[in-house]
């Protein structure tokens, strides 16, 4: 599924709708350039799993948890780590431990750790009119999300 946003406010929305369809264990990968729009995504995700208190950027903070009204957010930016120190972060540590939604910015620079873990791909990219902003699931749950996902969003262009 590929979505078009044409503001801030649309990409939280879409984040948010996700959101509310998350499990503690569940993993999210965001990837994409700079300025496409994926923490504003993850202010949406948290919005959406009823975290309190405003999510901010990770980029100078590896790891952030936050604690929602049920289910918590492991929010891990990968931005400033080269590949190499990505494998010292102890990310499968994070990921095994399932008492979070994980979202993980720049994940493409823990192709090696993510490659086994079912995950929801979310691909953003630069658009005429706004972001674009892809849906890849990996694994039979994230196939059930993204169906899911499909009926909360509707027909969008």
């Amino acid at each position: 599924m590929t979505v078009v946003t044409r503001s801030e406010e649309e990409t939280k929305a879409l984040g948010r709708a996700l959101g509310r369809l998350l499990r503690p264990g569940d993993l999210v990968a965001l990837i994409g350039e700079l300025g496409t729009g994926k923490t504003v995504f993850v202010k949406g995700l948290a919005e959406g799993l009823g975290v309190e208190g405003e999510v901010i950027s990770s980029s100078f903070v590896l790891m952030r948890r936050y604690k929602g009204k049920g289910t918590a957010l492991l929010h891990i930016d990968l931005y400033r780590l080269s590949a190499a120190e990505v494998d010292d972060l102890a990310l499968e540590e994070a990921l095994s431990r399932g008492d979070a939604v994980v979202a993980v910015e720049w994940a493409d620079r823990a192709k090696a750790v993510l490659a086994p873990e079912e995950r929801m791909e979310v691909l953003f990219e630069h658009a005429e009119e706004g972001r674009k902003i892809s849906f890849k699931p990996i694994g039979k749950r994230y196939q059930r999300v993204l169906g899911r996902l499909r009926e909360v969003v509707g027909p969008m262009p």
